[in-house]
């Protein structure tokens, strides 16, 4: 199908909302590579997320420069985003595609190469990312085609609650025609349900901070949808695509997809060529699907709305990969030619201006993308880089290519996009061929140059950046400015995170209306334990750029503070990372300043059974021992600590342990003891419990 020729670029200028202030953190504090700065939003507080994936879905819509097809809804969502004209998979299959978008890996990383592997196989501790939002206090929730398969979807580490799906009705494709149009309403197939159950979902989590996934199923083939949107498309004259045939000189390798969709029931088998009217046929289908599930996106839009939720939610929409339409003689995806790899992606933020980029993205860029939106930290080992500066100046230079691959090493091809052309090699040292294609001078990849003697320099060339990977392709650190930004951890705007914002969460428990609004920090409507080991967890970072990240300590009159909430977190723990690194935090500041004096204090829990711990403070470096005996002044067990730094030993992790046996290993009974701690020349003697 031939593009038309594309829309002009919108003639407002795209300016820097208040919201978009952001700041590049200086010098080395980088993204995922260390190569480019990191923005920050000064949003108030953070977002929450809705993140729509569609299956099967090329840049076929009006916002893409297609005014023939019916999109209204997915248009409007550019209209206040801003869309990424030149956005690519990393993977033209479903899993593979979709796992690097959720890990923030590539498939090389992940080995995710088909619909079947769980990448956990080989990276058991991989953050996801719905995973690190949940741990960053978000309920995180999926509803639709998120994953390809059921059983990778209801992933534990990702989803506050089990994941949901509409049934998959099996089908037999050889009994089954490639589209239908059905006398059905719209919640009685796949999407229609799902769009149901998102709005649905919305609801009973409109008070929560959330990311919520919604994934829908069409186009994907078979290209079914209610009549109504066929209809629209009654009087659509479609283009055929320029060329049926493969490109001239294509090795075999690039035309793995020649025949996956003649299995379906009205179509030929083999590799007989489709007619002119049966293509445009499955054309108008998949534009009739695509408005389908457009109607579906619209849904839970208007629901956003309704909730008053849109000014306060980050929203992301993309396809998984391409599809072909017949480019080639192809039907489907699964190749590395453009229309395969090359995906729609939309991202908005509430209150930004409108615009459009040229500039090269990738899917794995969504989840740095939405970190970065929602003021959490990128973790280091993603291998995406964050949009935000596209998004706030969206003609700044950026990547100078991108990287798809479809296949596994001995047999599969690697391919970079860059400005003009597209390399891509098959099999291990370019076995099973090599392809170049000039898109400056056929755009429609309609032969395969790479055979030419004349080009030659240039396959060597763009061979060695193909090899030269990724990370090469990134844009160059440029020198800042920094712009002042408020860390959302800060809670009284101070400029640092530090005890006095633990004490105004804490003095805000349950109140119903926080004198600051910012200690609700993962604005989930009440003010609990959970917010302060959020903050904790950043205890000592400042907003000043240029003062990096310190361990600042606390006085000894914080000593209780610390101790009552460590007590809290404990009881309250649901062993999620943001419970873990908050408590971790905690027990961190309990070592950072040296007590007034030395003390021995009441063992946890008490009463115990069978082990206990504990805590001392040490006014100075002392050998330690703790003598532990019964009421009758007999000898149960002696814990030789040896030499000890001054400091606290309050926290699990450094309390004296017993694990409730005597000297000859047996477990004493129930009953009263006594312990006491001997640290120089100072003595102290307490009262512990044993109820079993």
């Amino acid at each position: 199908m031939n593009k038309v020729a594309r829309r002009q670029t919108f003639s407002e200028p795209f300016t820097r909302r208040d919201f978009l202030s952001t700041s590049l953190k200086a010098g080395a504090a980088a993204f995922t590579t260390g190569l480019l700065p990191k923005h920050q939003t000064s949003a108030q507080g953070p977002y929450n997320v809705l993140f729509i994936i569609v299956d099967d879905l090329r840049p076929l819509l009006g916002c893409y420069g297609y005014p023939e097809i019916h999109t209204p809804n997915i248009d409007a969502l550019a209209q206040r985003g801003t869309l990424f004209n030149r956005a690519y998979c990393q993977y033209p299959l479903c899993s593979p595609s979709r796992t690097s978008m959720i890990t923030g890996l590539r498939p090389e990383t992940t080995n995710v190469l088909d619909n079947r592997t769980d990448f956990r196989s080989k990276l058991p501790e991989a953050v996801t990312l719905p995973q690190h939002f949940k741990e960053n206090g978000y309920h995180t929730q999926s509803v639709g085609r998120v994953a390809h398969l059921p059983r990778l979807q209801d992933e534990k580490h990702s989803w506050s609650v089990p994941s949901w799906r509409p049934l998959w009705i099996p089908m037999d494709i050889t009994t089954t025609p490639s589209w239908q149009a059905l006398d059905v309403a719209d919640d009685e197939l796949q999407d229609g349900k799902t769009a149901k159950r998102a709005i649905q979902v919305l609801e009973q989590i409109k008070e929560q901070q959330f990311f919520l996934t919604v994934g829908f199923y069409k186009p994907h083939l078979p290209l079914r949808a209610p009549r109504k949107y066929f209809e629209l498309y009654d009087t659509q004259a479609f283009d055929l695509p320029v060329s049926s045939v493969p490109p001239e000189g294509a090795p075999d390798r690039a035309l793995t997809n020649w025949s996956a969709i003649r299995r379906y029931q009205d179509l030929p088998s083999g590799t007989t060529p489709l007619s002119d009217a049966k293509t445009l046929e499955l054309i108008r289908a998949y534009a009739a699907s695509t408005s389908y599930v457009d109607a579906q996106i619209g849904r839970v839009f208007a629901q956003l709305d309704r909730l008053g939720l849109t000014e306060r939610t980050v929203i992301v929409f993309c396809s998984d990969h391409g599809h072909h339409l017949g480019e080639h003689g192809i039907w489907g995806k699964q190749t590395l030619f453009e229309v395969s790899v090359r995906s729609p992606l939309i991202v908005s933020i509430p209150h930004q201006q409108r615009s459009e980029t040229e500039a090269f993205a990738e899917l794995v860029d969504i989840y740095p993308t939405l970190c970065d939106a929602c003021q959490l930290p990128v973790p280091p080992q993603l291998e995406g880089l964050s949009l935000m500066p596209l998004i706030e100046q969206p003609t700044r230079p950026w990547k100078t290519a991108v990287f798809s691959q479809f296949g596994g090493v001995a047999y599969g091809g690697i391919s970079i996009r860059t400005e003009r052309y597209r390399y891509t090699e098959w099999g291990q040292n370019s076995r099973w061929g090599v392809e170049l294609y000039d898109y400056g001078v056929a755009p429609d990849e309609t032969a395969n140059i790479a055979g030419l003697s004349e080009n030659a320099e240039l396959v060597a060339h763009l061979s060695e950046r193909l090899h030269a990977g990724w990370q090469a392709a990134l844009p160059e650190v440029r020198q800042q400015i920094p712009v002042p930004r408020t860390l959302p951890w800060d809670i009284n705007n101070d400029g640092v995170v530090d005890i006095q914002d633990l004490i105004l969460i804490a003095n805000s428990f349950d109140v119903e209306t926080p004198a600051h609004p910012k200690v609700d920090v993962n604005k989930d409507g009440k003010v609990n334990i959970l917010d302060l080991l959020l903050v904790a967890a950043h205890f000592g970072e400042s907003s000043t750029p240029a003062s990096p990240s310190t361990r600042a300590g606390i006085s000894t009159e914080h000593f209780d503070s610390v101790e009552h909430w460590l007590t809290e977190a404990h009881l309250a723990t649901d062993g999620s990372r943001a419970f873990q690194e908050g408590i971790a935090a905690l027990e961190r500041l309990m070592n950072t300043a040296v007590p007034l004096e030395t003390a021995l204090l009441p063992n946890y829990p008490n009463p115990f059974n069978p082990e206990t711990w504990i805590p001392y403070d040490l006014a100075g470096d002392s050998d330690v021992t703790i003598h532990i005996y019964n009421v009758r002044g007999e000898t149960v067990r002696q814990l030789s600590l040896g030499y000890q730094r001054a400091g606290s030993y309050r926290s699990q992790s450094r309390a004296a342990y017993w694990d409730g046996r005597n000297v000859v290993g047996e477990p004493v009974a129930s009953g009263v003891y006594f312990y006491t701690l001997q640290a120089g020349q100072m003595e102290a003697t307490r009262q512990m419990v044993i109820l079993k």
